[in-house]
């Protein structure tokens, strides 16, 4: 099969996800194909090295694991079945604190924290698909960082169930995030 033989139309599960071998890189939003950009560009590589070396060096001998794409996070909505599961996405940057969401194919359940690094080929489609995604999933917390505007804006979720934004950090601010007491960065660290 190739990708090409693949209706956009028809809604997909996780099941029909593995017996997928194409070159392309692909996410499921709902049960709808997202093909994954190329490779992304230099700049947002260096976010996603420098934030996850951060991440990384807090977490050693820390509960919490941190992990990069390509790594499925499957969000079921009430079956962890294979056949039931809709949304199959790999986000930039994962914390996971809860290691009992972790199998050898990536993660079931929502992460603590989702990052999303922003490129060019981010359609506004898929921007919004994943934050309504996460947000019924149960993420606690999801960044999107913008590497052209040098900004990272955090969705927190709230006893409501739903996201409130705080205001954007910019390279002169100092980040914390009450899901990591302790963790601190100056944004600037990680446009270098």
């Amino acid at each position: 099969m190739q990708f090409s033989d693949l209706d956009l139309d028809k809604t997909y599960s996780y099941a029909d996800y593995l017996k997928w071998e194409f070159d392309e890189r692909l996410e499921l939003i709902k049960g709808k194909i997202f093909k994954m950009t190329p490779a992304p560009n230099r700049s947002h590589q260096e976010v996603s090295i420098n934030l996850t070396n951060k991440l990384f060096n807090f977490l050693n001998n820390n509960k919490c694991k941190v992990y990069t794409a390509p790594f499925d996070v499957r969000l079921p909505k009430k079956s962890i079945s294979d056949k039931e599961v809709y949304n199959v996405l790999q986000p930039d940057i994962c914390v996971i604190c809860d290691l009992t969401k972790l199998d050898d194919r990536g993660c079931i359940g929502a992460p603590d924290i989702v990052v999303e690094i922003l490129s060019p080929g981010n359609s506004k489609k898929e921007m919004s698909n994943k934050y309504e995604v996460y947000q019924e999933s149960g993420v606690k917390e999801y960044w999107i960082i913008s590497p052209i505007e040098k900004t990272l804006v955090n969705y927190i979720l709230h006893p409501d169930g739903l996201f409130y934004a705080t205001r954007p950090f910019i390279e002169d601010d100092f980040f914390t995030t009450a899901i990591l007491p302790g963790f601190e960065i100056k944004m600037a660290e990680i446009f270098i």
